[in-house]
């Protein structure tokens, strides 16, 4: 029990890692677009560090194996939505995304609902389920892969809406948890059949093949490619991956105990721990923000000017430091000399004058007159 418990931790670890890096990864790659989804792919499939983020992501994928072969359910998805205090942790530390004050608090929250979830857990070991029908898989699967794709499309025509709000990634991340939640199922009905996988390998992969799960698994893992790396590149990871991680939680323990014909606690405290973890789990969700906030338009950009602001009343009191050298009044002579035309002295001089001694005495023999002089 406490195995699957360290093992549904790590997941976390390795999930919260590999969301950062892609992250990081997104932030130097131009900007991607579901509508190109082979551009998108062979931008990713080329940055290194995307790839070393992939891996994690596939490393946590492992590890949510063992964990749904040891720990029921809803117990294991309570564990799981501890994601978000990590990734806020993470993404302040090394993507420098600052949280609200709100997502502190439902960090704190995230922690009691996570608790309660562990403490509900007995020694006397709850046992996972096994097969689920595949119409019932089906039936509660492809209602959900369909809503999830209608509200990312929804999203997206929001997005590229003018004069629209910032938002923070709500609706992409339910969006995506959804698609995510349909993988979860599929990976809890691929655990069941690992024993059978180890002992006759042949038989045992023809009979997983006439199952639903590989083929939601393939559907869910190409559209959650493309959907969630481009819902990345745009919003936050702090609020987009919990929020992800929220919705899988709950949908997975809500449809996935019941399709798995998994049972819950019959003591009533255990009954109330899991029950409350998972509902206060999922009210933190429903009060995080929807919107970033908008920028005030009326704050300066610049820091403000000593002088008056355009639109501003013309000051009726000269400014303290006198009149403006451009407006200096000219001096008695200048006045003169600029009021009457220059004097013949004035007049430059043609070779026709002489050289510079016949210059001399033509100045000599006409003095300047007493308005020239200075």
């Amino acid at each position: 029990m406490w195995w699957g418990v360290a093992a549904a931790l790590l997941a976390n670890a390795l999930y919260s890692t590999g969301f950062v890096l892609e992250k990081r990864a997104l932030g130097r790659l131009p900007a991607v677009s579901v509508r190109q989804p082979a551009r998108l792919v062979r931008l990713l499939l080329g940055s290194p560090l995307w790839f070393c983020g992939a891996l994690a992501l596939g490393a946590g994928f492992a590890a949510q194996l063992v964990v749904y072969r040891t720990l029921p359910i809803a117990a294991a998805q309570g564990i799981f939505v501890s994601g978000l205090v990590l990734l806020l942790l993470m993404s302040t530390v090394l993507l420098g995304e600052q949280p609200s004050g709100r997502e502190r608090y439902a960090s704190g929250l995230i922690l009691l609902a996570l608790l309660m979830v562990v403490l509900s857990l007995g020694e006397g070991g709850e046992q996972p389920g096994g097969e689920a029908p595949a119409a019932l898989v089906l039936l509660v699967s492809l209602p959900a892969l369909a809503a999830g794709l209608l509200l990312f499309a929804a999203a997206e025509r929001r997005a590229h809406r003018r004069h629209r709000l910032p938002t923070t990634g709500i609706a992409y991340g339910v969006a995506v948890g959804l698609l995510y939640g349909v993988s979860s199922l599929a990976v809890k009905g691929v655990s069941g059949h690992l024993p059978a996988l180890a002992g006759r390998p042949v038989p045992a992969a023809l009979a997983l093949l006439a199952t639903p799960y590989p083929y939601l698994l393939l559907c869910t893992g190409c559209c959650g490619l493309v959907l969630s790396q481009a819902a990345l590149q745009r919003c936050r990871a702090s609020l987009l991956v919990p929020v992800c991680t929220t919705v899988t939680s709950v949908f997975t323990a809500v449809l996935g105990t019941l399709a798995f014909g998994e049972a819950l606690p019959a003591a009533p405290l255990p009954l109330a721990l899991r029950l409350g973890g998972s509902l206060l789990a999922l009210l933190v969700l429903l009060a995080l923000p929807a919107h970033d906030p908008s920028p005030d338009p009326t704050a300066p950009a610049k820091p403000p000017s000593t002088g008056p602001s355009y639109g501003s009343p013309r000051p009726e009191s000269p400014l303290p430091h006198g009149p403006s050298p451009a407006v200096r009044p000219l001096s008695r002579a200048r006045t003169l000399s600029a009021s009457q035309p220059p004097p013949r002295s004035a007049t430059n001089w043609g070779p026709e004058h002489g050289t510079s001694s016949a210059r001399g005495q033509h100045a000599a023999a006409h003095p300047p007159t007493r308005q020239e002089q200075p």
